[in-house]
């Protein structure tokens, strides 16, 4: 398959409709479209058009409508012939299309071409998916975001100032008897704590936006029978997990996934932390230590009437994990509801449902990052990958540049400048484009 080949899908939706679209992009679209049309197409001229095939037979009637390159989505030709959305109407126009010379479209292959192209960058060409994908307007508002380009320009501001500070540390080389203060050192050491700031906010602004993108994984985690699975149930609505008096009846972990005003949570139930009283059980506490390890939050439910039983156990549990939430359970077997506020946790009683809806007020801030989400943007795992290994190969560039080891710190340089670049595409394999692009939806 050649990216010089004319490409064709349907770029509605499965199903009927109104309205469906074939798409095409490539050096054939509009003779392709002219066939079909038996009419010259001016572009960007909706033309009401009969759709024909090889015998002349009208297969519908509908509009055409001509990009020409660059000018276009793909920044080739690209042509649209709008139909009736029948799927059967639609499968013949683009079998027809087939005949003519095109070929079908891999998935994402009409983005890829943009992004060859170089109408997009690699970080908006994913956003393009995250926007069809969104499930809500805060999403939908963010992935717009990232599709305009804010994401991008952040990432492009670092890795100009990362190549800055590279070349300054590369003209040093060539003056190693000199000493790095009298080559600059100063205004060197001040672009790297500046970049250091930026790339920061960078990487929490992209935490954010991954959450925004995926939900948070929240693992729910505390000693036997403080009532982990009824909360599960209460948050998700519905008895998912077995519940018991019996300590350790959670022995497997219980995943469910949940939406809390607009927010998307994978809540995953574990078994409860102590000295395990079989085999069973203590592969379901490995489980769970695992688990934690992945999780964005994890949820410590403890028991109101002691909330110190098990915490060793916990606290050694969570080390590592970004973010925790405390909730007492079982508050309404208290003698009066605790006024709790701050850093306190919140009180609740997942069996009468008091104090549920200030937990789910918590977990959405949590889920946005303490904001409202005003001026986010989508990122997915591996922008954040590559911004935490860029800020990771900038510290060990400074630490080798305290040590007087230029040549190792322009290295590392080299390699966190790399890593920002595989963001957007500026520094990429092509492995990593066919695992991105393949994921698309054919018509786009």
């Amino acid at each position: 398959m050649s990216l010089r080949d004319t490409i064709a899908a349907i770029a509605t939706a499965t199903g009927s409709g109104g309205v469906g679209i074939v798409r095409l992009s490539g050096p054939g679209s509009i003779a392709i479209a002219r066939a079909i049309t038996s009419r010259v197409l001016t572009p960007r001229h909706a033309h009401h058009v009969r759709f024909v095939d090889d015998a002349g037979e009208v297969l519908d009637d509908g509009i055409a409508i001509v990009f020409a390159a660059p000018a276009s989505y793909t920044g080739e030709d690209v042509v649209e012939l709008q139909a009736h959305g029948s799927p059967a109407v639609l499968h013949a126009l683009l079998q027809r299309c087939l005949q003519l010379g095109a070929r079908r479209a891999r998935p994402g292959e009409f983005t890829e071409r943009a992004y060859l192209e170089g109408r997009l960058d690699l970080a908006q060409a994913e956003a393009v998916a995250d926007l069809i994908a969104a499930s809500d307007s805060r999403s939908a508002r963010a992935a717009r975001r990232a599709l305009d380009g804010v994401f991008s320009r952040q990432v492009e501001a670092l890795a100009a100032s990362m190549l800055t500070i590279r070349v300054h540390v590369e003209a040093a080389i060539d003056f190693v008897d000199e000493p790095l203060d009298t080559l600059g050192g100063e205004v060197l050491w001040a672009r790297i704590d500046a970049l250091c700031t930026d790339l920061d906010a960078t990487l929490a602004q992209a935490r954010r936006g991954q959450r925004l993108r995926d939900g948070l994984h929240a693992v729910l985690i505390g000693p036997p029978n403080a009532g982990k699975s009824s909360l599960l149930n209460a948050l998700a609505g519905t008895d998912r997990a077995i519940v018991t008096d019996i300590p350790g009846t959670t022995r497997d972990l219980l995943q469910e996934t949940v939406r809390i005003d607009g927010v998307e949570l994978t809540l995953v139930d574990t078994a409860g932390l102590r000295a395990a009283a079989d085999a069973i059980e203590h592969e379901g506490i490995r489980r769970a230590q695992a688990e934690l390890q992945r999780a964005d939050l994890a949820i410590v439910v403890l028991d109101a009437r002691d909330p110190h039983t098990g915490m060793a156990a916990v606290n050694a549990a969570i080390t590592g994990v970004p973010a925790q939430l405390w909730v007492h359970n079982k508050a309404d077997l208290l003698a009066a509801w605790p006024d709790a506020g701050g850093n306190d946790g919140v009180y609740v009683s997942a069996l009468s449902g008091q104090g549920l809806d200030a937990l789910h007020a918590r977990l959405k801030q949590l889920a946005q990052g303490g904001d409202a989400g005003e001026g986010a943007f989508t990122a997915r795992a591996r922008h954040v990958e590559a911004l935490r290994l860029a800020q990771g190969h900038l510290a060990d560039a400074r630490a080798q540049l305290e040590a007087g080891m230029l040549d190792l710190s322009a290295e590392a340089l080299r390699l966190g400048h790399q890593a920002l670049g595989s963001i957007t595409g500026a520094i990429g394999a092509d492995e990593l484009l066919g695992h991105i692009f393949s994921r698309f939806c054919i018509g786009k």
